[in-house]
Order: C-alpha cells, then structure tokens, then sequence
C-alpha cells in the first residue's frame, strides 16, 4: 500500500496537480495495488472532484488531462 502523503514526500518537485495524477498512474503501472488518500494535494489547481480523479488515475480509468479512456490488459 502506498500512501498520497508518501507520494507527494517523495516527490517535492511536482507543481501541479495534473502532474500528480501522471505520478499516481506512474506507480500504478509498477504494480503498487492500494492507495491510501490520506491527505489533500495542495496545489492551486487542485480541481473539487480531486478524490475522484485520484482514484481514477490510480485504477487507469483517467488519462493525465482527466479524460475518460477505455482500459485494455495492454494498458
């Protein structure tokens, strides 16, 4: 299990919040199975929906720009 709050410590570079879902995405697709949100990202385009789109990227269903996309066994 990985916790947001983990993701956003290790990585103190990011700027934004889309670059946090590319983040969440990034270690989905290395095989972490759990996300723990435990913590609001603090950034100035943090959207309302920002639990949703979180979860989203984590799971694949959202694309960085927050777009719905069909997922495949490739993905």
């Amino acid at each position: 299990m990985i916790y947001l709050s983990e993701l956003l410590i290790q990585n103190p570079g990011l700027e934004s919040f889309d670059d946090l879902v590319h983040v969440i995405g990034e270690q989905a697709k290395k095989g972490e199975i759990h996300l723990k949100i435990d913590i609001k990202p603090n950034y100035p385009d943090t959207p309302a929906n920002w639990e949703d789109r979180v979860e989203g990227a984590f799971a694949g269903v959202y694309s960085v720009l927050g777009t719905t996309h069909g997922c495949t066994e490739e993905d």
